[in-house]
């Protein structure tokens, strides 16, 4: 597993930035980023131990839970396992070979600026497309919440 970090300095405060990242209507538009084919969304009760989806527009996507929440400062999602073709996995040997993995968001404000640091822990064949999807998307987030 390797990590990835990203920073962006975004200025808006951090409730904005916040909004943007997690809002349905600005979420699939900053993580169009990740998947160009669009439809990605999310469904979270956003409860501490609770479930979170990142699907895609077919239902394909990462089982999640948060590990801890402190809005609209941080968030840690925990990877736990996929669903494919609308079945979900959290056990196969491909599964456990990543889960557990972590996906944060970090968000401090100081004088108007918000700074926006994400990292995610992924296996080396994802390591591309994270860094161009979290690139590009961050972008977009800093786009959106400075209108």
């Amino acid at each position: 597993m390797r990590t990835l970090e990203f920073t962006k300095e975004i200025k808006a405060p951090a409730q904005k930035v916040w909004d943007v990242l997690w809002n349905d209507d600005t979420y699939s538009k900053w993580t169009n980023a990740f998947n160009p084919n669009g439809g990605s969304r999310m469904q979270s009760d956003w409860q501490v131990g609770g479930r979170t989806l990142f699907l895609d527009n077919n239902g394909n996507g990462m089982v999640s839970t948060i590990k801890s929440k402190n809005e609209p400062y941080d968030v840690v999602f925990e990877h736990v396992g996929e669903i494919m073709d609308g079945k979900e996995d959290t056990t196969s040997e491909q599964v456990k070979s990543w889960a557990g993995s972590l996906e944060e968001y970090h968000l401090s404000e100081t004088n108007g600026f918000t700074t926006l640091k994400a990292s995610v822990q992924v296996g080396e064949e994802w390591v591309d497309m994270m860094s161009k999807g979290f690139t590009e998307g961050l972008e977009t987030v800093k786009t959106l919440s400075e209108q």
